[in-house]
């Protein structure tokens, strides 16, 4: 539901999706009660015309519902699955679809995931979310324990989780290639907003194919706003999305996190250039600092992003002359070595003599859609389900606190769920839905 769907788009990328490898994992014990999987989609355009087809084109599911706010994208999808019944309102379809599905994916803005994930996990329903796994820190850590409880099949929408490239830079790191991790920097040259932006005054006609209420879900209301909100520019409001860091950090961190098992922060500190009650800063850097782990050089280990085309100093990474650092990724320094992992390239090991003949792993890539669709058949797990990437999420939305709280070092006590040197933070972790949206769980 962020950017603008035709019919050939969807098309194109369902054909793509539906050739991707499937590589099964271990065994579980969640499974569908159904040969075939029994599924409902959620938000169908943006992202929804990859997440849609990448789960129907396995070949294990019948989609039996489609929701969407935009009627234009909810009947594009439709032409594709003519049989799948329509909804506009995610609470319709889970009520009036409980006996007839065994899962749910969601791809709506960040600012509705967590609500209708919530709710169809107590309804025992599998869950596939895409990135951010929420919007609030709080939301994150509900959907983890309510996942958890349930035993019903979760994963986030961190496709790249299972590339080749990540999966092999994962094994570098885990074999200890570039000795003990002394420190990492993540960055991205994602940009959602300019210095000075600020809620645009009036409003405009809400176009008779969205429904606006339903798009705004739980958040405040506010006026519709031509080009401003839907389709696609939600990511720099602070109401709908998580800006840069929101975006892109999931994807960044994850073969760091994996890599590494880096867990919880411990602090976090963000410097921005101005402060907004309504947009994300027009860059970020956030400096954490996270437990260390068998992989790391000590107590401790240091991470930085980096937003919006800012980058660590190239004179971090040993780096011939001609090269630079890309415009993202993450540069992994070690005791005996570095990786420069560019997001979604290969690892380069540094100095080049060193690694010239150092063995780099083949690895396989792995499907996540076919491999949650194949988990919540009873085969396999899911590599990205919410014990694992509700972690991860919490990490980067408390990055997002520390830039609400620019200048100040967050002292972060996982465990609590609070930050234990400014209660103010701790108002930040969590929203107060709006009258009518309270989902058990994770209203204030």
């Amino acid at each position: 539901m962020t950017e603008r769907t035709t019919r050939r788009t969807f098309v194109k990328h369902a054909a793509a999706c539906a050739s991707l490898p499937f590589i099964a994992r271990c065994r579980t014990t969640a499974q569908s009660a159904n040969a075939r999987l029994q599924h409902a989609a959620i938000g169908v355009g943006g992202r929804g015309r990859y997440v849609v087809p990448a789960i129907a084109g396995t070949g294990k599911v019948d989609l039996v519902a489609l929701c969407d706010v935009d009627e234009n994208c909810l009947n594009q999808a439709a032409e594709l699955y003519p049989n799948a019944r329509r909804y506009r309102d995610w609470r319709e379809l889970l009520a009036q679809e409980d006996a007839n599905i065994d899962s749910v994916s969601i791809a709506t803005p960040d600012h509705t995931h967590a609500p209708p994930a919530m709710t169809a996990i107590q309804a025992g329903k599998h869950v596939f979310c895409e990135k951010p796994l929420t919007h609030e820190v709080y939301e994150a850590r509900q959907l983890t324990r309510a996942a958890r409880r349930a035993g019903v099949v979760t994963q986030m929408g961190i496709q790249i989780h299972g590339y080749s490239v990540y999966r092999r830079a994962v094994r570098l790191l885990r074999e200890g290639a570039i000795g003990k991790v002394i420190e990492w920097h993540s960055w991205s040259n994602a940009k959602y907003s300019s210095p000075g932006m600020t809620r645009p005054a009036g409003e405009d006609p809400v176009p008779p194919h969205l429904d606006w209420d339903l798009w705004i879900g739980a958040a405040p209301m506010r006026a519709y706003k031509e080009k401003v909100y839907h389709p696609g520019r939600w990511r720099s409001w602070q109401d709908f999305g998580c800006g840069a860091l929101g975006d892109f950090g999931c994807h960044i961190f994850d073969p760091v996190f994996t890599g590494l098992d880096i867990t919880a922060p411990l602090t976090v500190r963000a410097e921005a250039p101005e402060f907004s009650e309504e947009v994300w800063p027009h860059w970020n850097i956030v400096r954490y600092e996270f437990p260390g782990t068998k992989m790391t050089g000590g107590k401790t280990i240091k991470a930085t992003w980096y937003d919006s085309g800012k980058k660590p100093a190239r004179g971090l990474a040993p780096l011939p002359d001609d090269e630079d650092l890309p415009d993202s990724g993450s540069l992994i320094i070690g005791e005996e070595g570095t990786m420069l992992l560019p997001h979604i390239e290969k690892a380069r090991l540094y100095p080049v003599a060193r690694f010239r003949d150092y063995p780099r792993p083949e690895m396989d890539r792995v499907n996540l859609y076919a491999e949650w669709v194949d988990a919540c058949l009873g085969n396999g797990t899911a590599s990205a389900n919410f014990d694992y990437s509700g972690p991860l999420t919490e990490a980067v939305l408390l990055g997002l606190v520390a830039v609400r709280a620019a200048g100040k070092t967050l002292e972060w006590d996982a465990a609590g769920l609070r930050c234990t040197n400014l209660p103010e933070a701790n108002g930040l972790l969590r929203r107060a839905y709006r009258d009518g949206w309270a989902v058990k769980g994770l209203s204030a």
